[in-house]
């Protein structure tokens, strides 16, 4: 049997919530949620967000780490991360 977390698809934003708390309350990193909900500005409450699938497991980058090392190829990296940037304490989809 295999168990799989269930997530809503979208979220309305509570009065104080930021980008980082909402992120983290389902396992996304920060950027994955930004880049998908086009985010220019802080959220603002009742904002309505759309929560993308997330396949992969969170990790924080450490010193010395490569896209490649962790991903397996820089462009399988980017696709999950929804960036080219890579550094020191990011949370990255592996």
């Amino acid at each position: 049997m295999k168990l799989s977390l269930c997530r809503p698809k979208y979220y309305r934003v509570k009065k104080g919530q930021t980008l980082s708390a909402v992120a983290k309350a389902f396992g996304l990193p920060p950027r994955i949620l930004a880049v998908e909900n086009a985010l220019k500005e802080e959220l603002f409450e009742g904002q309505i967000l759309t929560i993308p699938p997330c396949e992969g497991n969170l990790y924080t980058v450490q010193g010395g780490e490569s896209k490649t090392l962790l991903c397996g190829s820089a462009e399988n990296f980017e696709k999950k991360n929804k960036t080219a940037c890579l550094y020191i304490g990011q949370t990255v989809v592996l």
